[in-house]
């Protein structure tokens, strides 16, 4: 018996989030069916099956964590081959028995936010400022769902990079609360907006303090990576492939459809 973490990636438009739901299409139901088919677990109970996040619905990862026990090193693209082409097993690797899948060293998260929601250039120095206000150490209530037993959460970095047409917000930090990142998002757009000023970003880390945060839309968030001291994944560069492969036909499909829409609105512009 050994245990075997793996590294998964998916597209979470067509998942109701990643944990498991009766009649519900979920990315964790998928992948152990898919396990349980290629016989890597016989029994969910006596595996001792954990994963590093469960993202929501609508959110994509390139390197969510789940490890489990088996009788022998499982051959990734057998499970590839009963998984739907929207998610893939990228990567594995054998750690100890006693490894602790939620108790990742950092988790890296990206939020994708695109120019064209905008009606103004953001104001990109004031959001940087208030990103490093929430660096380090501080009480994430008001970015929290309100009932988290701990909302004390240390964030390693907060780097926003204009690109394009999108900026790209990076968080790191070792975990974080339910809607944390995406609340984050929304106060630093509002910064950039000029509807929050830098000097009360400061404010939303007082939980006497009572702001009101709408999350950013999930579906512009990804879990890019979580790490751990000194385990290193055996890459699968067969499962990257097809896992790209897919992602450029997704992408082409929606191309498409932004062409077809943006012609519908011009003629019925044009009445």
């Amino acid at each position: 018996m050994i245990r075997v973490a793996l590294k998964l990636a998916y597209l979470g438009t067509d998942f109701y989030g990643f944990q498991r739901q009766p009649n519900l299409r979920t990315v964790e139901g998928e992948l152990l069916g898919a396990l349980e088919e290629a016989g890597v677990i016989n029994n969910l109970g006596q595996s001792n099956y954990s994963i590093a996040g469960r993202t929501d619905r609508g959110v994509h990862a390139l390197g969510n964590v789940v490890s489990f026990r088996t009788d022998k090193m499982p051959i990734i693209n057998q499970i590839n081959d009963l998984l739907p082409q929207d998610m893939r097993i990228l990567g594995s690797a054998q750690v100890s028995m006693g490894f602790k899948t939620r108790f990742a060293h950092r988790r890296h998260y990206r939020y994708v936010l695109y120019n064209g929601q905008c009606e103004e250039p953001l104001e990109i120095d004031k959001m940087q400022e208030a990103a490093y206000l929430m660096e380090g150490t501080h009480n994430f209530f008001n970015f929290s769902k309100r009932n988290e037993r701990n909302p004390i959460r240390n964030v390693e970095s907060v780097m926003i990079k204009p690109l394009n047409q999108i900026y790209l917000v990076d968080v790191i930090g070792e975990s974080f609360l339910w809607n944390m990142v995406r609340k984050m998002v929304a106060v630093l757009l509002g910064v950039g907006k000029g509807e929050i000023e830098v000097g009360v970003v400061e404010k939303f880390f007082d939980p006497q303090y009572n702001p009101s945060i709408t999350p950013m839309p999930p579906e512009s968030l990804i879990l890019m990576n979580v790490f751990y001291k000194g385990l290193q994944f055996k890459e699968d560069e067969y499962a990257k492939l097809r896992f790209l492969r897919g992602l450029s036909d997704q992408c082409l499909n929606h191309q498409r459809m932004v062409a077809v829409t943006e012609e519908m609105i011009k003629v019925l512009n044009m009445d």
